[in-house]
């Protein structure tokens, strides 16, 4: 078997948010202003990132915060089950 069929499948989480301009849609009000919080490894620790900044700009209702599987967008072909447990 060679390293790549017995290495886990590298899955990468991207955390970013910003101000919307309308709290029904994801349109940001000023794109020079997203807060890229950062690429994490797991789901679990983009999550914990997540929850941290969300509740630093809780008093905002206009500032949201989002979760990305790069991971999907790096390798569209996969399915969900293929690289999500």
């Amino acid at each position: 078997m060679s390293e790549r069929e017995t290495t886990p499948k590298q899955l990468l989480y991207l955390v970013f948010g910003g101000e919307l301009r309308d709290l029904d849609g994801v349109e940001f009000r000023d794109l020079s202003q997203l807060d890229v919080v950062g690429i994490y490894p797991s789901h679990e620790e983009a999550l914990a990132a997540w929850r941290s900044v969300a509740q630093r700009t809780v008093d905002n209702a206009a500032m949201r915060y989002f979760i990305v599987h790069l991971h999907h967008l790096l390798e569209p072909a996969a399915t969900r089950t293929e690289v999500d447990a």
